[in-house]
């Protein structure tokens, strides 16, 4: 049984799913400028747009470009992202979301003169959680892995050594569109590049536990 478990894992957690071809996936907001080249997506980020929900500000905000595919399950999810960030909030990232009261975006985004790694959870209000770094960067890996009900997100300069920014409750055996985000609330665009973007099947967790206690030996 032992095998048997062993096969699945390596079955299904190597497999990357066919649904992530860029080509393939849908916009949500679909902004002005885009373009798909050489497995990388550029665009201009749409000006005045945000994802933001009641919280601090008092105002829910919709509106921003989100290019995604939808995955069920349990899965790892990654993409490099490099942007010419310009004013105050500029942002791109990775995007985790149900619907528009629940969900997740991470990545750089630029507030007072510096870059930060951000994330924000939303789950009907917004709230918001930063790492100033010392010095610019030219850009960044966004890692993203869902097991059950939660979701770690994690970054890296290098796409070998990843730490982890986040973890956030995210209800499980629910459908989750993934994909990558360009914000610019207080600005007018900017020019931004998603590139390697993957998401890769994690076998289920509790299905495997339960064949591990139940595994004959």
């Amino acid at each position: 049984m032992k095998k048997l478990i062993f096969a699945l894992w390596a079955f299904c957690g190597v497999q990357a799913l066919s649904a992530q071809t860029l080509e393939k996936m849908n916009w949500f907001n679909e902004p002005e400028q885009w373009e798909i080249k050489d497995n990388s997506l550029s665009m201009f980020v749409t000006p005045h747009s945000d994802y933001w929900r009641i919280s601090h500000y008092g105002f829910t905000v919709d509106d921003a470009p989100f290019y995604y595919a939808e995955y069920g399950g349990e899965f790892e999810a990654k993409v490099k992202i490099t942007g010419d960030y310009r004013v105050r909030f500029d942002q791109a990232g990775m995007m985790l979301r149900i619907d528009h009261e629940n969900y997740i975006k991470a990545g750089i985004e630029y507030v007072d003169g510096k870059f930060n790694l951000s994330t924000v959870v939303t789950h009907h209000t917004s709230d918001w959680s930063v790492i100033a770094l010392d010095e610019p960067v030219s850009c960044v890996w966004i890692k993203a892995v869902r097991r059950l009900d939660a979701i770690e997100i994690f970054y890296s300069f290098d796409d070998k050594t990843y730490t982890m920014m986040r973890n956030a409750w995210m209800p499980d055996n629910t459908p989750i569109k993934v994909g990558v985000m360009g914000a610019c609330p207080d600005g007018e665009g900017f020019n931004v590049r998603f590139e390697h973007f993957q998401v890769k099947h994690l076998p289920d967790k509790r299905r495997l536990e339960w064949l591990e206690k139940n595994s004959a030996e």
